[in-house]
């Protein structure tokens, strides 16, 4: 964990609450949208159209849970106007929460494709493919959402890491699909429609991503949005990130 923010230094208590409060509330949204993706995804592979439905149905929860936390944003803003570390905590709850919407969204597409795939007869082995993959963006997901509550950039940095075993995965998947559409033409319709399951999945790790660099702007001030990773490294052999630390990707 990062010691770095302190949200206890203000001379008004009542700031302090609604700053602990918005970030509550960011965990308590992100805990919903981790488990739609668990639930889309567990649909998804059992053929599961009750399950389906009931996440294809929850993601108003998710949407309205967004809205309300960007007001309590704008509220802080408005009221309080914060600077320095603060106004970098508003500003990354106000992104974080668009991608956790975003991501339920995401899940909300894997709780719809569930509900055909039961009614049909679509062969099981066509959606073995998606069980590693999946697993590796819900472990991607925690660990963003990790990073975030514990203010950890080396979390936050490993779990970027991640995303591109997940890109490798589905460009993987994509090229065994293409080919499998080539040899059989009859298999087309299901084969587009685990790769748009696929793709949905894909994204989810781009938006775990992007929360991520969130937690960097958050501790670090720096916007690390489209760096990549050899740049990290390379900024942070010349002390511009010296105190960034990297691990290999956990993903297992």
């Amino acid at each position: 964990m990062n010691n770095d923010l302190s949200l206890d230094s203000h001379i008004s208590r009542r700031f302090n609450e609604e700053l602990e409060e918005v970030r509550h509330q960011v965990l308590v949204m992100g805990g919903l949208v981790e488990k739609q993706v668990a639930d889309g995804l567990t649909a998804l592979l059992n053929s599961d159209s009750s399950l389906g439905e009931v996440v294809a149905g929850a993601d108003f929860e998710i949407n309205a849970m967004e809205v309300a936390i960007d007001e309590q944003c704008t509220h802080i803003l408005a009221r309080r106007q914060p600077a320095a570390s603060d106004l970098r905590l508003v500003i990354s709850v106000i992104k974080t929460i668009t991608d956790l919407e975003r991501i339920g969204d995401e899940a909300e597409k894997l709780g719809r494709y569930a509900i055909p795939r039961a009614d049909k007869e679509i062969t099981p082995t066509y959606f073995v493919t998606l069980r590693h993959l999946g697993e590796h963006v819900k472990v991607m997901l925690h660990n963003a959402l990790d990073a975030f509550a514990h203010n950890d950039v080396e979390e936050a940095l490993t779990t970027i890491a991640s995303d591109e075993q997940i890109n490798q995965e589905f460009e993987a998947i994509s090229r065994q699909l293409i080919t499998q559409m080539m040899e059989n033409p009859r298999d087309i319709k299901k084969a587009m429609q685990i790769s748009w399951c696929a793709r949905a999945l894909e994204r989810i790790g781009d938006h775990s991503k992007n929360i991520c660099e969130y937690v960097v702007y958050l501790v670090k001030g720096k916007d690390v949005r489209h760096t990549s990773l050899d740049q990290l490294n390379k900024e942070r052999a010349s002390n511009n990130l010296k105190d960034f630390k990297t691990r290999p990707a956990r993903l297992k």
